[in-house]
């Protein structure tokens, strides 16, 4: 098993055949990589330092999640490889970003969504002036010459999400928050992303409809092979759809596994879980850590 510092080390050289099986913390990638981030840092207004040397690997058509508690760097990661820093006075100050074989770091992010990333924001950012079909339809802008390839992607959605087509002529700001969330992860359906960036989509949401949209994003990974790499702070759930995750604290990637190795961490168990080996620990035991995190000693 390569160490942490070796594994950057090994991965400046962008020359390795990634098709060969190659080793990522204690998960052989056989998997053709999509996206490869290596070793970046970003900072925010010349002088914050948010994210320090983060480098993860998503296979194509796979599922990663990238774990965490807020504040620790999920968005900034997921904003770095969609490259919207620069609305938030933030840059990509070192490393490199590739994906599908191509540099984007030093991409406009116009270009990056054609290429096939496609971002859904921690809080959705719909238009709420519009339609339920006109939200949706303004993820296939860029397709508008597809009419036909068009329609059938919006009845794919529907297929997936079939509340929404009985709210298909309602405003979307009138809607509730989880069909919100559908109308999201439908809007970027309707681009034909090769990526999805989902940042949080359990924020807000009633735990019953959590688990119907992290079923129906499992769902959509296995059957239309939408690599995907979901940031999320409910690692229970994210660890039941993702098959590898990345655990970020202080803008770094402090552990990495697949979701069985994780979920059997002692760590993730204790901090992230509420879990020791005697069961379920309480809040008054949770906050007195009575050990520290490994990867902090």
């Amino acid at each position: 098993m390569l160490k942490r510092k070796e594994l950057r080390q090994e991965s400046v050289n962008r020359r390795i055949v990634w098709e060969k099986p190659f080793f990522l913390g204690v998960l052989i990638v056989v998997e053709k990589p999509l996206l490869i981030v290596n070793n970046i840092e970003v900072t925010y207004e010349h002088v914050i330092k948010v994210l320090k040397a983060v480098s993860l690997v998503v296979p194509e058509g796979g599922m990663v999640a990238l774990l965490g508690a807020n504040g620790a760097g999920k968005s900034t990661t997921l904003k770095a490889i969609s490259n919207l820093l620069k609305a938030e006075r933030g840059e990509v100050t070192k490393g490199t970003i590739e994906f599908d074989g191509m540099r984007i770091d030093l991409m406009d992010p116009a270009k990056v969504v054609k290429r096939g990333v496609i971002q859904i924001m921690e809080d959705r950012r719909l238009f709420e002036h519009l339609t339920v079909e006109r939200d949706l339809l303004t993820g296939a802008y860029t397709r508008r010459r597809e009419k036909a390839a068009v329609k059938q992607d919006l009845e794919m959605v529907y297929h997936y999400f079939p509340g929404l087509r009985g709210r298909r002529n309602t405003k979307t700001g009138y809607i509730s928050g989880g069909e919100k969330q559908m109308v999201a992860i439908g809007r970027a359906l309707m681009a034909r992303p090769k990526l999805m960036l989902l940042d949080e989509p359990s924020v807000g949401l009633a735990p019953l409809l959590v688990r119907e949209i992290f079923d129906i994003v499992g769902t959509l990974n296995r059957e239309q092979k939408v690599t995907i790499l979901l940031a999320e702070q409910n690692v229970a759930m994210a660890l039941q759809i993702a098959g590898y995750g990345f655990v970020m604290e202080n803008g770094r990637v402090v552990l990495d596994g697949d979701s069985q190795t994780l979920k059997d961490n002692e760590d993730i168990k204790e901090f992230y879980l509420g879990l020791t080996d005697i069961g379920k620990k309480s809040y008054r035991d949770v906050k007195r850590y009575k050990r520290r995190k490994r990867w902090v000693a």
